[in-house]
């Protein structure tokens, strides 16, 4: 299923600040992940932990689509949560839940679907691959770690996306500029040692980015 125009616009409409008003609507119509993911998970009654939820965007779509498995929501920054507690009471949403922590520093405890959405580029490679082996850890059987990252090449794509990351830092969207982006023989080599069959795949949809799908499943 795919969210009509006026679903992603009450989900827009349940932003508390007017810049997360815009970035939520323009996100939501334009990025192509949303609806990766829920090819990959969509139809599963298994929960869903969303490492570096930010504002919660993808548990909204999700619900849209008619998910209706619990979403759990894990982020680094506190402003964000809030923001996305917030979404959550206005929307009346059940089995919503959002809370703040370090993934460096360990992850909930969780059985089921994995997701992890552009974050990994602010990790230093032995930080990737911990947290990446943790998120792994806690996939349940049947279950799936679904990525979107950028990867580390020569293309033009590459030079956009760290361009774009370093904006996002600018604007303060972001709190950290990128550290070190991942390449796709480090996956395979992860997450094969933690027992998961890995496909990588183009995520680029209309955007310049050098964005891939990771899934792995147990």
């Amino acid at each position: 299923m795919t969210p009509t125009l006026a679903q992603l616009e009450n989900i827009a409409a349940l932003c508390n600040r007017r810049w997360d008003f815009f970035y939520t609507r323009s996100k939501l119509a334009s990025d192509p992940v949303y609806q990766a993911v829920v090819k990959e998970i969509g139809s599963s009654s298994l929960p869903v932990l969303d490492i570096g939820c930010g504002i919660g965007l993808l548990a909204h779509y999700l619900r849209a689509c008619g998910h209706t498995a619990p979403v759990i929501g894990f982020d680094y920054d506190q402003r964000k949560i809030d923001s996305a507690a917030a979404m959550v009471s206005k929307s009346g949403q059940q089995g919503l839940s959002f809370s703040a922590g370090d993934a460096r520093t360990g992850l909930p405890e969780f059985s089921g679907h994995v997701v992890i959405l552009d974050i990994l580029q602010f990790f230093t490679p032995e930080e990737q691959n911990t947290l990446i082996t943790a998120a792994a850890a806690r996939v349940a059987p049947g279950g799936k770690l679904v990525i979107r990252t950028g990867l580390r090449d020569d293309s033009w794509r590459f030079r956009v996306t760290v361009l774009g990351d370093y904006l996002a830092k600018i604007t303060f969207w972001m709190k950290a500029a990128p550290t070190c982006y991942p390449d796709a023989e480090q996956f395979r080599d992860v997450l094969s040692k933690a027992g998961l069959q890995v496909q990588i795949t183009p995520l680029w949809g209309g955007t310049p980015f050098n964005n891939h799908l990771i899934v792995a499943q147990r």
